[in-house]
């Protein structure tokens, strides 16, 4: 067991403050890299991703945005090939999509393994396998897991009698599905599922993210992939079926870095870690809903964030 030795507050800022000062201080080097950064295609990516630009900009180095870049393959690609240096992946989406492994909670479904733990696990995996397979670095979670859900409408719920996804084995084949881009091809994504439940859906329309709440609002569709962190879900009203059998892993958000890059420049880590535990579920929800529902631009929403929280400069 390990022993935790308390400590004062007023150390612990003592130590961030010298810890950002030194990071501060070796970014005016002028020998200290330009950072490409990346992003998922989709609000909630391009707003980390631009609190990962600020942040390091704050510290005084130069950034170069590569944001919206797709799916996490595309996103991995890139890191892998030397194109971004950094963006924020989820540690299920790593797991299954990018290093095809199986995943902790369908291992141990009815082991009465706690659900942090299957979150720590999944962490531990990703993190061991990105730094021997890619020589890249996860850096410390950000504090939120946005996970696949099903969701349908109360109608819909009430007139099939949906509460679990089990429940949509008896009516998947008269049902429409509308997913994201890349539902269809991971395998936490549709062969998974369907496989998991026994599930044959009538049609399976992916597509823009953004577009799929629409048509579910309009009745063009019957069930879509929602995320755990878009306020649509609960702003429609929509019915989030239980995934009783647990097949879709933890989706903590996490910084992933190239391992050189990190390991010549380890401030810049720092610096990003500064995000570490920062944002809950409800608070990446209402960031979303500040671009998706209000207009807002990414960079505006996540300047905002970041100046609350103290982690930059306010401007002027």
């Amino acid at each position: 067991m390990r022993h935790i030795k308390r400590v004062s507050l007023s150390f612990l800022l003592m130590v961030a403050l010298i810890a950002g000062q030194d990071a501060a201080a070796a970014a005016q080097d002028t020998d200290s890299p330009t950072i490409a950064v990346g992003s998922l295609g989709f609000t909630e990516s391009i707003i980390l991703g631009e609190m990962i630009s600020l942040l390091l900009e704050d510290a005084g180095y130069e950034v170069e945005r590569k944001l919206d870049l797709g799916t996490s393959a595309d996103a991995h690609g890139a890191l892998v090939a030397g194109e971004i240096d950094v963006y924020v992946e989820y540690t299920g989406g790593g797991l299954v999509a990018i290093l095809g492994l199986p995943v902790p909670a369908a291992a141990d479904s009815g082991s009465g393994t706690p659900v942090a733990s299957i979150a720590e696990q999944t962490y531990a995996i990703v993190a061991e396998a990105y730094r021997e397979q890619f020589g890249l670095v996860w850096l410390d979670e950000i504090g939120f897991n946005n996970s696949y859900a099903m969701a349908v409408t109360a109608h819909t719920a009430e007139a099939f009698d949906l509460a679990t996804v089990s429940d949509l084995a008896d009516h998947a084949s008269e049902l429409t599905l509308r997913t994201d881009l890349e539902f269809p091809d991971r395998q936490d994504g549709l062969s998974g599922l369907e496989a998991a439940y026994g599930l044959e859906f009538g049609a399976v329309e992916p597509g823009d993210p953004a577009l799929m709440y629409e048509a579910i609002e309009r009745g063009d569709v019957d069930v879509i992939t929602a995320y755990t962190t878009d306020i649509r879900v609960s702003e429609l009203d929509l019915v989030v079926l239980e995934d009783d059998r647990a097949f879709f892993p933890p989706y903590h958000a996490a910084p992933v870095i190239d391992g050189a890059l990190l390991e010549e420049n380890p401030e810049v880590g720092v610096v990003i870690n500064q995000l570490a535990g920062t944002i809950d579920n409800a608070t990446m929800a209402a960031l979303n809903a500040q671009v998706d529902d209000g207009g807002m631009a990414p960079i505006d929403v996540a300047r905002a964030f970041l100046e609350d929280q103290g982690l930059i400069e306010t401007s002027p």
